[in-house]
């Protein structure tokens, strides 16, 4: 299991859900893993949890520029330096419609799933670029190719990140530094259950059994599902990929 053999990631939003199961993944395959998240509970549970002395961690806010320089900086003490950095930190703020969403919740929103991912390429482009290039690797969703009613910001940003995406991709190709995003339909994470639960307060297992019906395969992605797509997009065997959206969605977009 070599796949990274040799190579070293962030991962921020990495305590859990995706990004949990990404850092083992990855593990399992050779990396050097840093989880970069705000939740000091749940990043020390994680690395007990894990027990890998190739495991390491940092906790920070991916809205700040200076703590993603910190945690670029922290894998190049550690490991060496820097080569796959997923920007798989993100928040679905409130669910709501347009005239009554919370302008706190929305500047979070923006904050968060854009600004961190822009501030994450901002602070590792230049290390992947002493390694000879890299894989930057965004979470995204199928709420960045559709609407999304009740949740206007949240899918905002995910449309906004992929022009970030694109142009990052084209900029970045002359230093062999690859930018994608990964776009799943209903992932089985907490992030769902906030959703469902906003979208039906007190049914929020009818709101799941609504969406399932829209996805062909039937049910939610896994957390398991997007990882292996993570480790395709961070491995060599993605070498001449750049700039491109992985709908990751069981048909729900088709």
């Amino acid at each position: 299991m070599t796949k990274l053999k040799d190579k070293i990631a962030i991962i921020t939003g990495g305590a859990g859900g995706i990004g949990r199961v990404t850092a083992e993944f990855f593990l399992n395959e050779g990396a050097d893993v840093l989880i970069f998240d705000n939740n000091k509970a749940d990043l020390e549970n994680t690395i007990k949890e894990i027990n890998s002395r190739k495991l390491s961690h940092f906790i920070g806010d991916v809205t700040i520029l200076e703590d993603n320089l910190k945690a670029v900086n922290l894998a190049k003490e550690k490991f060496g330096g820097l080569d796959i950095f997923v920007a798989n930190a993100g928040t679905e703020g409130e669910v709501n419609n347009i005239e009554d969403y919370d302008l706190e919740i929305f500047d979070k929103v923006i904050n968060i799933n854009i600004k961190g991912v822009f501030l994450g390429l901002k602070a590792s482009i230049p290390a992947m670029s002493e390694r000879g290039g890299g894989s930057y690797i965004i979470s995204s969703s199928v709420a960045g190719l559709t609407g999304a009613p009740g949740l206007a910001p949240y899918a905002t940003s995910k449309h906004a990140v992929t022009g970030l995406m694109r142009s990052a991709a084209k900029e970045c190709a002359k230093r062999n530094i690859r930018v994608n995003s990964i776009n799943p339909s209903p992932v089985e994470t907490r992030m769902m259950r906030s959703i469902e639960e906003g979208l039906m307060p007190g049914e929020s297992n009818q709101a799941k059994d609504i969406f399932e019906s829209s996805i062909p395969l039937g049910r939610y992605a896994t957390s398991n599902d997007v990882a292996k797509l993570m480790l395709f997009l961070a491995s060599d065997d993605s070498s001449f990929i750049t700039g491109s959206v992985y709908t990751i969605d069981g048909g729900n977009t088709a």
